[in-house]
């Protein structure tokens, strides 16, 4: 299946808008949440391909998203990368066992996340 529909998961309104534009200029249509709650909601309504997740927000974090994600028979198949400054090979083997498909540390070197978007495609 092609990715085409991204929802970005990120309380940083700059983050949210670089995310948005460097997948905007490669053809990705672009959702976007500031919550793991607001998440849930598009999630649930549009059913994106894939959902780049932070890790670090108030409420829910990422990791905790992610899991309620994998864990609903809904949601469950959609693919999540985990988008985050935690650059530990912990935070990346957490957040793989969460259920994430694939990590990437900010800041985000645009040919590597494209590259790995397009492996799950």
């Amino acid at each position: 299946m092609p990715i085409r529909n991204i929802l970005v998961v990120d309380d940083s309104p700059t983050d949210r808008q670089h995310l948005t534009d460097l997948l905007a200029k490669s053809g990705f249509n672009v959702a976007v949440a500031a919550s793991a709650e607001e998440a849930y909601a598009k999630v649930k309504l549009a059913k994106p391909d894939l959902v780049l997740m932070d890790v670090v927000m108030p409420g829910q974090n990422g990791f905790q998203a992610t899991r309620t994600l994998k864990s609903d028979a809904s949601t469950k198949d959609i693919p999540v990368i985990i988008c985050s400054t935690k650059g530990q090979e912990t935070d990346r083997v957490w957040g793989l066992r969460q259920g994430a498909r694939d990590y990437v540390v900010k800041p985000v070197k645009s040919d590597e996340l494209l590259a790995k978007i397009a492996a799950l495609g």
